[in-house]
């Protein structure tokens, strides 16, 4: 799921051009946008005297994810290590490496993360230019093995995973209530909450009895509380290797580890690798100590507390796929969907974030979330409900089959009748000749969707960050450019003004 990266002091206020002023809507763009830059970084100042100097913001002109590989590495050529590491991340600042881009480019610079493969959106193409820059620097001695720490966070109760998606989807997807009562937790429209859950008991039989460690109770109580088992890292293949008496083991880890395409066994978790490769077993504690700890799950949240008090909602995808003759689990989904019980609490903290309504009701709202990413937006409009708000409200949504994906779809169109919801546009890719998603939906609804930009709308994306986030962006720059009569720089620097006046927001996973 999605980290979301907390601000404590917002934007101040941004003038905007207004439409009817008499410039082109090109000019006007770019007024914005330097209106953005002169009044975007600007907080107030309680204390007399003059204000300290500012600060001079360090560019990244990498840091756009509608940008390739290669052409981020040549924006970042010249640059600290750190910079051009973080130049091949896939820009999203996602979290699900447990960082942002920069932060995980810093920590890998500085040895304190010796991970190359965390980046999930970046996949394989990170992880080699990763390990090709670092082959670069001088090689520091290996950092002591991490010391798994107890899961924290606050009991609250499970209540239910009723099943949204109709008899005959391709998917799963969970509408999961949690009972916050006395757990002290409070949240707002856009936080997320993180949840720790355990590894699947049975996975964690299956790798203790491959192991030979069966009756080991205190590496029981590791592998299915304290480590993720579900993805290895390199370093994990790397010790593997090392330990292989088989020479074609060792070899194929070290490709594995390596990122090379084709190699199997492909997105391996513990068990494939044990299985797999039989020769290679280093001791025991050297093992569980190269396996990263596993980390709480984010989810989006899906309520807000003035509709559901007392309570947290949530829309989860339940992952499942099968591979190698077995059905591999998600580690957090299929606990909330087919293990979690009231009887046993779960642990979780709210993640506060930037994802939030305008203050100014005067501000329409355009909100796009296929599939499960509709979660923070129906928080959005149930608060938007609880408090009478005047916002206009514009929803894309989307996912395979309008009869068996339409998550929430009652109160979504409960919501369009009353005009809590001004627009829906909906797009489903599995329902007709060609295949639509929302950035069609978007490119057809170009006109409209940029009289509301100008009229100040708030812009949220929330969603798959690979391949809809950047999808949603390049049809963002069409819309200028199509629009706005800009061309592909300008449509650009419109965006990262946008940005900059908190006008335009993502949580990405």
């Amino acid at each position: 799921m999605n980290a979301i990266i907390p601000q404590a002091l917002g934007p101040a206020p941004v003038p905007v051009i207004p439409e009817s002023a008499p410039f082109t809507a090109a000019q006007r763009a770019w007024l914005n946008g330097f209106l953005a830059g002169l009044y975007g970084g600007v907080v107030g100042n309680a204390s007399a005297g003059p204000p300290p100097p500012a600060a001079v913001a360090e560019d990244f002109p990498w840091h756009d994810p509608a940008i390739e590989l290669e052409e981020r590495l040549q924006l970042a050529e010249g640059r600290p290590l750190e910079r051009r590491l973080m130049a091949a991340m896939a820009q999203l600042d996602c979290g699900q490496c447990g960082y942002v881009c920069q932060s995980y480019a810093e920590a890998l610079a500085s040895g304190a993360e010796t991970s190359a493969a965390l980046c999930v959106p970046g996949a394989k193409a990170t992880q080699k230019a990763l390990k090709a820059l670092l082959a670069e620097k001088p090689v520091a001695a290996a950092p002591k093995p991490a010391i798994a720490a107890a899961p924290t966070g606050r009991p609250i109760r499970f209540v239910s995973a009723a099943r949204l998606t109709g008899p005959g989807s391709a998917k799963d997807v969970r509408h999961v209530v949690l009972d916050l009562a006395d757990s002290g937790l409070a949240y707002e429209p856009g936080d997320s909450l993180s949840l720790a859950v355990e590894n699947d008991p049975a996975l964690v039989e299956a790798v203790l009895a491959a192991l030979g460690a069966a009756g080991d109770d205190s590496l029981r109580a590791e592998l299915r509380c304290r480590r993720d088992i579900a993805r290895p890292l390199d370093r994990t293949l790397d010790l593997l290797a090392g330990a292989a008496r088989h020479a074609p083991h060792a070899a194929a880890l070290r490709a594995l580890a390596d990122g090379e395409d084709g190699v199997e066994p492909a997105d391996a978790d513990l068990l494939d690798l044990l299985q797999a490769f039989p020769s290679a077993r280093p001791p025991v504690a050297d093992l569980v100590a190269s396996l990263p700890l596993l980390k709480p799950r984010l989810y989006s949240i899906a309520s807000s507390p003035l509709a559901c008090p007392g309570r947290v909602e949530l829309c989860v995808g339940v992952v499942q796929a099968a591979r190698r003759g077995r059905l591999r689990d998600g580690v957090a989904s299929c606990h909330l969907a087919f293990r979690a019980t009231p009887e046993v609490s779960l642990l979780a903290q709210v993640q506060v974030s930037h994802f939030r309504l305008p203050a100014d009701p005067a501000k329409p709202v355009i909100m796009i979330g296929p599939g499960t990413g509709i979660a923070p937006f129906r928080a959005f409009l149930q608060h938007l409900e609880a408090t009478g708000a005047r916002n206009r409200a514009w929803l894309f949504f989307g996912d395979q089959r309008g009869a068996t994906d339409f998550l929430f779809r009652e109160e979504i169109e409960a919501w369009r009748a009353k005009g809590t919801l001004a627009r829906l546009s909906l797009a489903w890719s599995r329902d007709g000749d060609r295949k639509v998603y929302v950035q069609h939906r978007m490119a057809e609804e170009a006109p409209d969707l940029w009289r509301w930009l100008q009229d100040g709308a708030h812009l949220y994306v929330c969603g798959d960050a690979s391949r809809m986030a950047k999808d949603v962006d390049a049809a963002l720059r069409q819309v200028a450019m199509s629009e706005g009569g800009m061309n592909a720089d300008q449509a650009r620097d419109w965006i990262v003004a946008l940005a900059r006046q908190g006008r335009y927001q993502r949580d990405v996973y």
